[in-house]
């Protein structure tokens, strides 16, 4: 099997990111994790670049230059899929018109309910009796591109955000690769 070269874009933590790295490890998993870029210098993620000698990159988006840097770290590495991982800035529409079809992003709730942020809140607020992820293409539209797969799970009475956010992480560390197989599965 050829592996395609992917990139993931994380802020934060990373969880997803190591579940993604650990998938890529296998044999039969289609890409192999080439690039980490984060827009944070304290995003905790970037220790699992270090740990699995990972080539990353701090571009921070507040320089205007940042996706003309990002996009040569791109091409440098061949990059054909972009993993948007609790990457918390919103991509300009001619970075996703380069890319178009290339970017996809986990969000956590199920799509196309609850779009943005805070969304354990509003689930909440809303009364869900079901919620969970959804990996989909990233468009000109926040949250809105076509969807790649969704997982969910039954809330219970006794939820509060904590609990669903952690059930929900749950979801996603499975379903991000689960997305990624899919999706060279489909070509």
């Amino acid at each position: 099997m050829v592996k395609k070269n992917a990139c993931v874009f994380i802020s934060g933590t990373g969880n997803n990111l190591k579940y993604l790295i650990k998938s890529s490890r296998s044999y039969t998993f289609p890409i192999n994790i080439k690039l980490i870029i984060s827009n944070k210098n304290n995003a905790i993620g970037l220790k699992f670049a270090k740990k699995f000698t990972i080539p990353f990159k701090l571009i921070k988006t507040e320089d205007k230059f940042s996706e003309t840097k990002i996009l040569n770290e791109l091409i440098k590495k061949k990059i054909t899929l972009i993993c948007l991982a609790g990457y918390m800035k919103i991509l300009s529409k001619n970075f996703i018109k380069k890319y178009k079809g290339k970017i996809i992003n986990i969000h956590p709730s199920l799509l196309p309910k609850f779009k943005g942020t805070n969304t354990f809140k509003r689930i909440l607020e809303n009364n869900e009796k079901i919620t969970g992820c959804t990996v989909h293409y990233v468009n000109e539209k926040l949250d809105s591109g076509r969807i790649i797969l969704k997982k969910k799970f039954n809330i219970t009475g006794k939820e509060n955000e904590a609990t669903i956010k952690k059930k929900t992480q749950q979801l996603e560390y499975k379903a991000f690769s689960e997305a990624v197989n899919k999706l060279y599965l489909m070509n």
